[in-house]
């Protein structure tokens, strides 16, 4: 098996998941792992699909500048330049990027801030936070509708081999050096933010 089908297969599985987890509402959010790295190509999932079903046209092939390496009829995902950002500014060999009713609500609840942040939470231990007065501190940008924009206000916060970033009222992009490590980080995500949403509750 080439290196292209190993990825191509280890990010449908992902898909897979997160689409049991009901995460794709709509068509909404992509999926993105690197290929190559000289030059750099990576998988995004096509625009536009039904992500809940398998099919042989959920991913293509692009370059570093989110084009297809390959003549096709398909579109890359409308965020591949996040994907382009993160696989051009750190080591990270997965990115995910996904709208969740919680990554939502609490972005709009945070936005003004421009951040949230979580301590004393055991989930934050998934970010490599161990210690008893570490902070988990997640960026939210604002969500222009040009996407390059976006990109560039979204590249500010690309810094690291792993990390999140929220979009407001848009979602959450995620990164790690392999598939299993982006997952596990966008899983602790919206865990804390189903944690927080369900403390905020408590507290009004």
């Amino acid at each position: 098996m080439s290196i292209l089908d190993e990825r191509w297969t280890e990010l449908a599985d992902i898909k897979d998941e997160l689409a049991a987890r009901d995460w794709f509402t709509g068509t909404s959010g992509n999926l993105a792992i690197k290929v190559h790295d000289e030059p750099l190509q990576f998988l995004v999932t096509a625009s536009g699909k039904d992500k809940k079903k398998r099919t042989p046209e959920d991913f293509l092939l692009v370059d570093a500048e989110g084009k297809p390496v390959d003549e096709t009829h398909l579109k890359p995902s409308a965020e591949t330049l996040l994907h382009c950002a993160v696989y051009g500014q750190t080591d990270a060999g997965c990115s995910l990027h996904v709208h969740t009713v919680a990554n939502n609500v609490i972005s709009e609840l945070y936005g003004d801030a421009g951040k949230i942040e979580f301590k004393g939470q055991e989930l934050i231990k998934a970010f490599g936070l161990w210690g008893d007065d570490d902070v988990l501190t997640i960026p939210i940008i604002p969500n222009p509708a040009h996407i390059p924009a976006l990109a560039e206000e979204f590249k500010k916060h690309v810094n690291a081999d792993a990390g999140a970033v929220l979009i407001r009222n848009h979602g959450i992009t995620v990164w790690g050096l392999s598939g299993f490590e982006a997952t596990k980080l966008l899983e602790a995500s919206e865990f804390l933010f189903q944690y927080q949403l369900a403390l905020h509750q408590l507290n009004r």
